[in-house]
């Protein structure tokens, strides 16, 4: 299985990866999709502008809203802000919840037309790695969004380094992963204290590798772009992912480490 990486904000289009692809944001946004998910929500809809959030709303009335703008400041309106603090403590009860955030849904939306197309972060690592290994991609293309003009990005990298060794069937070592969520640039900002939007609190459930054994796998229903949990062979046909030329393994992953 072949791996590679690209970076939200230097992208180049004649490269598109058509396989496999995982989006991921550490930092906040698909960490909080878990614990959201945790926390009773039905399903997540991904939506690439405040406005488009809205009109769903309106549509969904039913439906929470969560999200942040660039820098983390939560988006006047919405019911959360991109915190998994906030959602940890939060009651859904089989809610919709429609989600923007400025790097990781527009990261999603912006490669809805892959094979397969997962939402990574490192609480999810482990099942996402398992779910790749169902599937057998012929390639898989980490797409980092933490990566701005003042942030290296390292927390999504990182992620996306423990993630590439479990496909390859390596053990590493989570911890390892867990302290440069903690160490990057932006992880750094969370533990000044001085951001009343960035929480010392999110920094710690953000860096806790493997907390959650789902997977969260986008697709597309009734033309929009959702995120559901995915445990098992039954959630991804459902969504259909393994009729676009994605393939099960006929005989296990070929990984204990993972799948153990």
């Amino acid at each position: 299985m072949r791996t590679r990486r690209l970076f939200l904000n230097r992208l180049d289009p004649a490269h598109e990866p058509t396989d496999a692809v995982v989006v991921i944001d550490v930092l906040r946004s698909f960490t909080t999709a878990a614990y959201a998910f945790a926390a009773g929500a039905s399903t997540i809809y991904p939506v690439d502008t405040i406005a488009g959030a809205f009109r769903l709303q309106r549509k969904l009335p039913h439906a929470m809203t969560t999200g942040a703008v660039g820098g983390g400041d939560p988006i006047p309106g919405f019911d959360f802000g991109n915190s998994p603090s906030a959602l940890q403590g939060a009651s859904l009860s089989g809610r919709p919840l429609i989600q923007t955030t400025a790097a990781g849904v527009r990261g999603l939306t912006r490669f809805r037309h892959a094979r397969a197309l997962f939402a990574g972060s490192l609480v999810v690592g482990r099942a996402t790695a398992k779910a790749l290994l169902e599937l057998q991609p012929a390639e898989v293309c980490f797409v980092i969004t933490g990566e701005w003009v003042d942030r290296d990005g390292d927390e999504d990298i990182a992620c996306a380094d423990y993630v590439d060794a479990l496909l390859q069937g390596d053990d590493p070592d989570p911890e390892l992963y867990a302290a440069r969520v903690r160490n990057c640039d932006f992880g750094r900002r969370f533990q000044a204290g001085t951001h009343r939007h960035l929480p010392a609190n999110d920094l710690e459930l953000c860096a806790q590798p493997d907390r959650f054994d789902f997977a969260l796998l986008a697709s597309h229903v009734d033309g929009r772009l959702q995120l559901d949990r995915s445990r098992a062979d039954q959630d991804l046909r459902s969504t259909g992912v393994l009729r676009n030329g994605l393939k099960m393994q006929d005989k296990g992953c070929g990984c204990a480490p993972v799948c153990a």
